[in-house]
């Protein structure tokens, strides 16, 4: 089997450690440092020549972003602690001034990565005829076409700001990109300084003209800065520089809110404008200019980063370049199920027949948005309920939503506005849902619903039968194409029932009672972690097979680690592959010898949630407890957030979880990161990847998983 082969090859000896690291803080790894070193396996795709020369690139852009993300998120949170003398410590022990120490070394190693690699990836990107040029190496011709170009396309939209008395500072947005200037007045040699904001609207890199399969680009800044006389006539340059404010992006939003949409629209313009956590400044910069602009922006040394290189990286995914597709991922055409295929792209009837299992990307969105254009139309469909956490700007799904509620039928929908960074985008999609005429709720002051389900109530003779959908990734066409995550399409009575309930809980704030088959945060559904951990650890402690597989993004849970803790104690095996942040220490004796974390960083992004409890008898076997959940194990998730977990009871669904997508994680080498109990994170480089196992070339390469209701563990262990 190919989960034998994964747990010889992954579960070596133990170590021994010191006490305080089996009993004390320290059997936690620090949330902050685990995230940094998932990027660090995001930047490490960099270096291996068998990605894709653009997509590597794409992966030092995600890396940038993420870097941004985290500093306006999560380091601003921090910062505001440790400057309020809050003492509060992480689960591993540690203040916030001790953490903020610990991530800004990290993080700064981390960025000079980034400039390195990138350096030696320009190199490639040249040979293959993609060139990124300065001021100095552009040719009459190039600047004649810039001259053009700045007057038609880019001048129109800058305003150049002097700073002097009569002219403040100005509010820099967050994200918000600038050219800082000394400037000298040619008839009297007065100084000026100034601040050119760059628009975020026009592209970063300008593409000049060029031969033939020849694709060259020039900065943003670059030009500008030729183009100087046209912004200060009179004046010439003496220094300038490159900077960037990332700004704290917590929203905040008052407890007594009368209109949440309201009140979310002011906090969100709050957002632009709050406090500066990071200023990133190309090296170099004139002493005057860098001592203005701190002063101005209120910053520390501490929280400046001097840039050598390219400030911006997150703007790289500009040069990923759709006209060279023989430097991107291979195309990829997600699968129509055979099943649905079989009822003619009738969704109602092929989940009729049995439940539905897809699998994305390899299996495509697509059902999960004809599942609603189906029940819009349909004229035997009477009421759909829908959950919207995140999803596209031109949403398929809202606009199946809108066409139900315009054709009479009972729409409900959820909107969460507090899903981080597109709260704007969700109240735009609140009222065009609300003008359609469906009912729109937004759910709880203090609870995100970060639940995936979607209700469809259908007249069928005498009867109405409720299909429910629940997913384990957001209802987004756009992210769906690159995430992994599962829908489950089903008919069941008992799971309509559930999901009927909690609509209930979400618009009425009635408790759900009497749950059949499905659990939900923040009320039953970490107990229900701890009952089935527990269960596990009874099962090995009575000498039978103990055995625990879990697929996550996040592990940061303390209750619940301390859980798996015992249960590895009890003799329990346990197989995890947790994607990003992991504060679960494995491989330690006396505390997680029997534990093996694994993280999968590729071509997709391993997205989906899953839980498989081997009842006594091993997670291959029939009797094997499955679950399904939009819920990582992280406090918020459990405590501060709707979330389900939904028991798979089908017979071929669980084996498509267990034999075949479960079973490829866990025999996965290609992709893998094995966690070590110092922190540190290996891979297998002894063969190349195209001899190794991927899982992810294998769901791309095999047919639909959930097809008929075929089972493909065989091919799996054919392949491993």
């Amino acid at each position: 089997m190919p989960e034998a082969n994964f747990l010889k090859a992954e579960f070596p000896a133990a170590i021994a450690v010191e006490a305080v690291e089996v009993t004390g803080p320290r059997r936690f790894f620090n949330r902050e440092m685990s995230w940094l070193a998932f990027n660090w396996r995001v930047l490490e795709e960099v270096t291996h020549e068998e990605v894709p020369l653009l997509e590597r690139l794409r992966f030092l852009s995600i890396s940038g972003a993420n870097i941004d993300e985290f500093y306006t998120v999560r380091v601003a949170g921090l910062r505001a602690l440790a400057r309020a003398g809050n003492a509060i410590l992480s689960e591993d022990g540690r203040n916030p001034a001790d953490q903020l120490v610990m991530i800004n070394a990290d993080a700064r190693r981390l960025m000079q990565a980034q400039q390195s690699i990138f350096t030696k990836l320009r190199k490639e990107m040249e040979e293959k005829g993609i060139t990124l040029l300065t001021r100095s190496k552009l040719a009459s011709r190039d600047l004649k076409f810039l001259s053009e170009h700045f007057l038609n396309n880019v001048f129109p939209v800058l305003s150049p700001l002097a700073i002097d008395p009569a002219h403040p500072f100005p509010f820099l947005p967050n994200n918000g990109f600038s050219l800082g200037l000394e400037l000298e007045r040619l008839t009297d040699k007065r100084p000026l300084k100034a601040i050119l904001p760059i628009p975020q609207q026009i592209a970063r890199f300008v593409a000049l003209p060029g031969k033939p399969g020849e694709s060259r680009f020039i900065p943003l800044e670059e030009v500008l800065l030729i183009h100087l006389h046209h912004l200060f006539p009179g004046y010439e340059e003496k220094g300038h520089c490159l900077f960037r404010v990332l700004r704290d992006s917590d929203l905040e939003v008052e407890d007594e809110a009368e209109d949440l949409v309201r009140e979310f629209e002011t906090a969100l313009k709050r957002r632009r404008r709050g406090e500066v956590i990071r200023l990133k400044l190309s090296v170099n910069a004139p002493a005057n200019l860098r001592a203005t602009i701190m002063d101005e922006l209120g910053v520390t040394e501490d929280e400046v980063v001097e840039v050598r290189g390219l400030l911006g990286m997150s703007d790289l995914k500009e040069l990923v370049l759709s006209s060279r597709p023989e430097l991107l991922w291979p195309p990829f055409s997600p699968r129509v199920p055979e099943r649905v295929e079989d009822h003619d792209g009738d969704m109602f009837a092929a989940i009729k027949q049995k439940d539905l299992l897809l699998h994305h990307p390899y299996e495509t969105f697509d059902m999960v948005v004809r599942f609603l254009q189906q029940a819009a139309t349909d004229p035997n469909v009477l009421a759909i309920k829908q959950t919207l956490y995140r999803t596209s700007k031109e949403s398929p799904v809202v606009s199946a939503l809108c066409e139900a509620a315009e054709a009479g039928k009972s729409v409900t929908a959820l909107i969460e506005l507090k899903a981080r960074f597109d709260e704007a985008a969700n109240i735009r999609q609140s009222r065009r849902l609300e003008r359609a005429g469906a009912h729109v709720v937004y759910g709880f002051m203090h609870l995100k619903t970060h639940a995936k389900i979607s209700t469809v109530v259908r007249r069928e003779g005498d009867q109405l039968v409720t299909y429910t959908h629940y997913g384990t990734g957001n209802y987004h066409p756009i992210t769906a194409r690159i995430y992994t995550d599962l829908s489950f399409f089903t008919c069941d009575p008992a799971l309509g029932r559930d999901a009927t309930k909690v609509f209930n809980f979400l618009s009425g704030y009635a408790q759900p009672e009497n749950l059949e088959n499905l659990a939900i945060a923040p009320m039953t559904l970490k107990p229900r972690l701890l009952e089935l951990i527990k269960a596990e650890a009874d099962h090995a402690r009575a000498g039978r097979k103990g055995e625990i597989w879990i697929k996550l993004n996040s592990l940061v849970e303390p209750d619940v680690i301390d859980a798996l803790y015992a249960a590895s104690n009890a003799g329990v095996k346990i197989s995890l592959v947790i994607r990003g942040i992991c504060g679960l220490r494995p491989g330690v004796v006396g505390l997680s010898e029997n534990i093996r974390v694994k993280s999968i960083v590729g071509r997709f992004l391993e997205h989906s949630r899953i839980m498989c409890f081997g009842s006594g008898v091993g997670v291959s076997s029939d009797k094997a407890r499955v679950f399904l959940s939009s819920a990582d194990w992280m406090g918020r998730n459990l405590s501060r957030r709707v979330e389900t977990l939904v028991e798979v009871h089908n017979e071929t669904v669980r084996a498509q979880i267990v034999g075949q997508i479960m079973a490829a994680n866990m025999a996965d080498v290609a992709q893998s990161w094995v966690l070590g109990p110092d922190g540190s994170y290996t891979r297998d480089t002894s063969r190349p990847r195209e001899k190794v196992f991927s899982c992810h070339r294998y769901f791309m390469d095999n047919p639909s998983l959930s097809g008929r209701g075929r089972a493909g563990a065989k091919d799996v262990q054919r392949l491993t």
